[in-house]
């Protein structure tokens, strides 16, 4: 099978030849820069420099050959731009370390501090000294609030929230049709080009958006206080995201193979919603947006929902999800063995491979290799599972334990 063919076939609820790989196809599976430099020089690889491609967490862009050394069957379709070395600049990790930053990130120094801006001055994020990644500042809408909201200028405020910071190839406005068709001469060129499979990063988000909004204490009050608003906010945002789906997914669906959308539901003890609030809030907009991008193309849907979030996923089948991430193990009710028994043949489940919380950052390989192969031993069988990590490679876990893991799954 080639890369593709194995990511399709799990999809698809069958045994791929072997297990199929995702480390860097998403914003999800990544590793951070400084991890990353470690683990290029663990390998003894000298080639190329250090490319951090989200600056908010400082993940590193995956570059050749570690995707071939340990057989990874997913891309990013981001990986199609910005292929010049005049797209990049200098940047110094927090630990030192020299990198490269996109050359259209905008950052301002203050004191011992780093600031992230938007394209119009405004600061949205910081990077305090002794931070290995940036945080949210400013939430646009927090201040009025939702009471007597018309939402009339949304669209445009949703420009001003640190999660809007591009990465490559979402630096592209599609609503320039100079630009949008850049976009699709690189998602069609990284097509030509590759045979795994191809991520497109969408987002959608429907619960985290008015969280970055309003700040996670409002909008998880206004449920309760202003139904009606909230439900009218969901509302305006959620045609927001079906007309970019629209415009975007027409341009490059025929390029890519999965498209991924994000909505962290659960925390480490349970939901963050009841099931009830889900469904009455939105699982309709979900089921729209999710049903549409079918329609649109021939992708499957990858969402991802970080936390304690067993009790949705019924709903998720419901609405037409076909894969969920990153399957957090260490959470309650998220037990690899119950979730393989209870769901197989209805979704696949993209993750849970490899605990990042504990068991990464802090066991000997040897107990990673143990611990993977045990994962490998109740998720792989009968197919419906991608390996991943359960979320990004941390800055602090050991190059030896990431070369661990890996071999795991390729000896498995």
């Amino acid at each position: 099978m080639t890369p593709r063919d194995r990511i399709l076939t799990a999809l698809n609820h069958q045994q791929p030849d072997c297990v199929p790989i995702d480390l860097g196809g998403h914003r999800s599976s990544g590793i951070m820069a400084i991890a990353y430099n470690k683990l290029k020089k663990y390998l003894g690889i000298t080639s190329g420099d250090i490319y951090v491609y989200d600056m908010v967490q400082q993940l590193a862009l995956i570059e050749e050959p570690i995707p071939d050394l340990f057989g990874i069957d997913t891309i990013e379709m981001g990986r199609g731009f910005l292929l010049n070395e005049s797209d990049w600049k200098e940047w110094l990790l927090p630990d030192g370390t020299p990198s490269k930053i996109p050359s259209y990130i905008s950052l301002k120094k203050r004191g011992d501090d780093w600031l992230l801006l938007n394209d119009r001055g405004l600061e949205l994020g910081v990077q305090k000294k002794g931070c290995l990644y940036f945080e949210q500042i400013y939430y646009p809408l927090a201040e009025r609030g939702i009471a007597d909201d018309d939402f009339c200028d949304l669209e445009e405020r949703l420009g001003e929230n640190i999660w809007s910071i591009p990465h490559p190839g979402a630096h592209l406005d599609i609503n320039d049709e100079n630009q949008l068709q850049q976009m699709v001469a690189g998602a069609k060129k990284l097509r030509m080009a590759t045979d795994r499979a191809i991520i497109g990063l969408f987002g959608g988000n429907m619960f985290e958006t008015p969280q970055m909004m309003y700040r996670t204490d409002n909008w998880l009050l206004y449920h309760l206080m202003y139904p009606q608003q909230a439900h009218a906010f969901l509302e305006k945002l959620a045609h927001i995201h079906l007309k970019n789906l629209e415009k975007w997914l027409s341009a490059v669906g025929r390029y890519i193979d999965i498209i991924l959308f994000g909505d962290d539901l659960g925390s480490q003890s349970g939901p963050l919603v009841s099931v009830d609030m889900y469904r009455e809030f939105y699982k309709p907009y979900h089921k729209m947006l999710w049903n549409r991008a079918k329609q649109l193309a021939d992708v499957k849907v990858l969402l991802h929902s970080c936390g304690a979030i067993e009790p949705f996923i019924d709903d998720f089948i419901d609405a037409g999800l076909d894969a969920v991430n990153p399957v957090q193990i260490s959470c309650s009710g998220m037990d690899a063995r119950s979730l393989k028994k209870k769901y197989a043949g209805r979704i696949t489940l993209w993750g849970g491979g490899c605990d990042t919380q504990s068991i990464l950052p802090d066991a000997s390989p040897d107990v990673v290799k143990k611990h993977v192969k045990k994962q490998m031993n109740i998720l792989a069988p009968g197919g419906d599972f991608v390996f991943q990590q359960v979320h990004n490679i941390m800055a602090n876990v050991p190059p030896e334990n990431i070369v661990a893991m890996l071999e795991a799954v390729e000896q498995y």
